[in-house]
Parts: C-alpha cells; sequence; structure tokens
C-alpha cells in the first residue's frame, strides 16, 4: 500500500517529532489489534518500512500492573501472541514479545526501541489506559509516533458527533459507511513480503527486557505463575488468539449465523457469535468478520439497496440473518466506540442522558427490599438463582448470555445504594471477569442499563424511575432456562483436571 493510498481518517500523528531515515528499523508497537490479517497499523507499518527500505520490527508487550490483571486476562492475550510469533517468524519480520514480570519494569522498552526506529506506528484504541499510555509515549518519543485507527468499519474520525441513540448512528452509518468498507485493511499483509532482515537489536536490550519471541516459536510453554497477577480469576477454556478466533467465526458461519435470528434467545443451543473477545483483544478485526459474512451470503456493493431508512435490515441486501448480526456487529458494537471516542468521561456515571440522571436521582433514596454487598454479588448469593446463574457463567466462562447480561445489570442497580454505586459494581463484576471487559461496547452494555441509548419507559416504578425495567420473572416466560440453571446452578460446576491443566502455549 502506497502512502497515497491510506485512508487518511485512520491515520494521525501523535507527536511532531521527524522521520529519521538513518534509523535501523521500523518500529510497529502492536497494542490494541494484536494480529496479522486484516490490520490497517502493520499495513501502515509495512508501508513505511517499504517506503524507507528497512526491516520491520513488531513489539508486542503485555504489562501486569493494569487493572484488573488476571490469569485469565493474560491467558488470553498470550495465546494470540503464540500466533502471532509462528505468523511473523515465517513472513522473516522480527518480533519482540514482552511479558512484564513486575509492575514497572517494563518502563523504558518503547523508548530504548525507538532510539533505533525511523518511525514508530501503533494503534488508536480510545478506551481503557490506552489513549493515555499513546499520549505519554508521543511526548517522550525523539521519533515520529503515529497511530491508526483499526477499530472498526467506520473509521472514528467519520464523524465529529456523539450518537445518543441507535436508530441514528444507523442513519449516519446507511448514508456513510459505503465508501469507507470498499477502503479495507489487506487480508494477509505478510504474504509474499520481501522486506530487509532485521538481524541484530540493540545491545543490552534483551537481557534488562527479556523477549520470548524464539520460546514462543517453538511452541514451548510460557510460565505465567509468578506473575503479580490476580490467581483468583482463573483461565477459562476458550483459547486467545487469531487462530481460534478464525476458528470461532467459521464455525459461527456455518453452523450458527442460519439461525442467529430465531436462536439468539435459545440458551440450550446457542446461536449468537461469541466473537467479543477476540474482536475486544484484536485477534479479529472487524473487517475479517465482514469479508466472512460477505463471502458467505455470495455479497458485493452492487446488492446494496440504498434505501436510507435506519430501519435493523433491508439495507444490505442479505439475508434476515446476516443483517440482523451486522446490526450487532456494525451499529451497535461502534455505537460504543463512537461514544469512547467522542464524549470525554464516557465512563463516567455524569456521562448519562439527562433524562436518566434526573430520574435516577429522584429516586436514589428509595428503599431497596433486597440490598446486597459486593461481595455477595461477586459470589452469586442473592435470592435471585437466575441472577446467580449468569454471575455463575461469568466468574467460570467469562461471559454472560447477552439478554441475561441486561437482566444483571437491571438487578445490580436494584440491589445497591445508589446508581453511582450500581454502576461502580457493574464496571468492576465485568471488568474483572469477562474476557470482552474494559471495552467500549462493553461499556455500551453496561451504561445502557442506566438509560444510555434508551428511552423514558412508564409507568414510573421505586428504585428505577423511568429507566427500562427487567425482572427475573419475565426473563423466565421469555427464555428456556431448564438447562441453563442446571449448568450454572448453586453448586459450582466443576471442571476436568486436564482442563485446569491445559495450557494456552
Amino acid at each position: 500500500m502506497r502512502k497515497a493510498d491510506f485512508p487518511p481518517l485512520r491515520l494521525a500523528a501523535v507527536n511532531t517529532a521527524p522521520i529519521r531515515p538513518g534509523g535501523d528499523y521500523v518500529l510497529y508497537w502492536m497494542i490494541a489489534q494484536r494480529r496479522t490479517r486484516s490490520s490497517f497499523a502493520l499495513d501502515r507499518a509495512i508501508a513505511r518500512a517499504k517506503e524507507l527500505g528497512k526491516p520491520l520490527l513488531v513489539l508486542e508487550a503485555l504489562r501486569c500492573g493494569y487493572a484488573w490483571a488476571s490469569e485469565r486476562l493474560h491467558r488470553f492475550v498470550a495465546g494470540g501472541m503464540v500466533d502471532n510469533a509462528s505468523r511473523l517468524r515465517q513472513a522473516g519480520v522480527a518480533y519482540y514479545a514482552y511479558l512484564e514480570p513486575r509492575p514497572g519494569e517494563g518502563s523504558g522498552l518503547l523508548a530504548a526501541l525507538a532510539e533505533r526506529a525511523c518511525v514508530v506506528v501503533t494503534d488508536d484504541f480510545p478506551s481503557f489506559f490506552l489513549p493515555r499510555m499513546v499520549a505519554a509515549a508521543g511526548r517522550k518519543l525523539p521519533v515520529l509516533l503515529e497511530q491508526v485507527d483499526g477499530n472498526g468499519l467506520l473509521p472514528l474520525r467519520a464523524t465529529d458527533r456523539v450518537f445518543g441513540r441507535a436508530v441514528d448512528f444507523r442513519r449516519f452509518l446507511q448514508k456513510n459507511l459505503i465508501p469507507h468498507l470498499l477502503e479495507g485493511p489487506r487480508e494477509n499483509p505478510l504474504r509474499d513480503l520481501e522486506l530487509p532482515r532485521l538481524h541484530t537489536l540493540p545491545p543490552g536490550l534483551e537481557k534488562r527486557w527479556p523477549n520470548l519471541a524464539s520460546t514462543l516459536e517453538a511452541g514451548k510453554p510460557v510460565d505465567l505463575t509468578r506473575l503479580p497477577i490476580d490467581r483468583k480469576v482463573p483461565a477459562v477454556g476458550e483459547k486467545g488468539g487469531s487462530a481460534a478466533g478464525e476458528e470461532k467465526l467459521e464455525e459461527f458461519i456455518a453452523r450458527r449465523l442460519p439461525r442467529y435470528v430465531e436462536g439468539r434467545l435459545d440458551l440450550e443451543n446457542r446461536a449468537t457469535s461469541e466473537l467479543s473477545p477476540y474482536l475486544h483483544f484484536g485477534h479479529l478485526g472487524a473487517h475479517q468478520v465482514f469479508a466472512a459474512l460477505a463471502a458467505a451470503e455470495d455479497w458485493h456493493p452492487g446488492k446494496l439497496t440504498g434505501d436510507v431508512t435506519a430501519a435493523r435490515s433491508g439495507f444490505w441486501g442479505m439475508s434476515e440473518n446476516a443483517e440482523a448480526f451486522l446490526d450487532q456487529l456494525i451499529t451497535w458494537r461502534e455505537l460504543g466506540y463512537n461514544c469512547s471516542a467522542k464524549l470525554e468521561n464516557c465512563e463516567s456515571y455524569e456521562s448519562l442522558p439527562e433524562w436518566a440522571k434526573k430520574t435516577l436521582g429522584e429516586h436514589a433514596g428509595d428503599v431497596r427490599p433486597t440490598p446486597y454487598s459486593l461481595e455477595e454479588l461477586e459470589s452469586a448469593e442473592t435470592h435471585d438463582e437466575i441472577w446467580n446463574a449468569a454471575q455463575r457463567e461469568l466468574l467460570q466462562d467469562g461471559k454472560i448470555h447477552n439478554y441475561l447480561r441486561m437482566l444483571w445489570g437491571k438487578k445490580i442497580l436494584e440491589w445497591s445504594g445508589s446508581p453511582e454505586e450500581a454502576l461502580d459494581r457493574m464496571v468492576h463484576l465485568n471488568n474483572k471477569y469477562a474476557l470482552d471487559g474494559r471495552n467500549p461496547n462493553s461499556y455500551s452494555g453496561i451504561f445502557w442499563c442506566l438509560g444510555r441509548y434508551d428511552r423514558p419507559w412508564f409507568p414510573e416504578r421505586p428504585i428505577f424511575g423511568t429507566i427500562r425495567y427487567m425482572s427475573s420473572a419475565s426473563t423466565i416466560r421469555k427464555l428456556n432456562l431448564k438447562t441453563y440453571l442446571a449448568e450454572y446452578g448453586p453448586r459450582v460446576r466443576g471442571q476436568d483436571k486436564d482442563q485446569r491443566q491445559a495450557s494456552l502455549f
């Protein structure tokens, strides 16, 4: 991809430092889009390397001092590092894989690598601690730092407004998305890649910050037991990485998509994609998912109806199942990214719509008939067995069924001392245990429980005011919960010994 070909809305300079043509390599600091396929950032880094006639070095590091750091999250991310090590080695691209042994010990690695770099390319991710980390790096690095937006099908900079309703965002997408969709990343930028090879790294670097690339390439187990991360949040059976994500995508398209509309609420034979952890950690990209869907539907842009109605279906000219899934993948997922990128303090209680804060404030003093402590909620020790089952699914598998996640949040509001406390609890429990926590789309679901992207609902109720109400009784009528309650019932489900001891490496 030539420089002029790169979609300009996906690129931004973090600092005003110069490019240094005399450097040893182009450095791609991989922090959010942790994959080697369908990646705008990798495209940009490769283009820079070709332009300058330099090798490419990919740095993928994993801190241990981030909030909610746990064996669950570490193992999922590290699974992706195995895939990246293998694919980059096969392409002849240098890879620096670093697992921080103690908080703060990774400090200085990026700066040390940047000292020899011509230019540094990184990912633009609008949530968690990443925006602050990238901004701080830009102030310190002596070389140009570029960040690339590979978050969704619509570039974050394609709009300068915050959308308060899904219907308005959907209408904007129908008017504006297609030209951006046609500017997709390369499916496999490493294929037939011809770049100079990087044979040596700056002296002393790997002694201070051990590079695990060769260990990962060889498929050897990496010991995470000594890292100061939360062992009480264990790894789950779901394996992280691009290979696992691509397999999950293929399985969804072949087996689940044909029954997606009628099966989304089927807890016994689920039809949901279960792709959100892979999208969150960048092991899969939205363009990859769309391309797989389009291929399965034999779709091309000529099949677009062109009708800008803001309706959930009918725009793409695909099957009902495909269009229902696309509304989740594009409208609802990217609505969350729009909020994270454009609304200051979007993760704070004050960012809720005014009507929601008003009605919640008016009922903040209402008596909570069944208040629970955070510890009781975390341990799934409430009187409501449906809620307890959903919490156990989160504890054990790192996910909650989509419909039950909404009920989960609504009941936390009902059982907390204030709406502010309810928000804090939802964020803590979700980010600690969910594989797709700490993500803009994850925050959308949490804040929806408190009125974001919704409207007032009547009659007005205690505690909720005009916030949409959900009950376990209505959930029983709506869903077949017999198998679900048996699986996630009061007795914590046992795991096979081999599964407990299995390593992602």
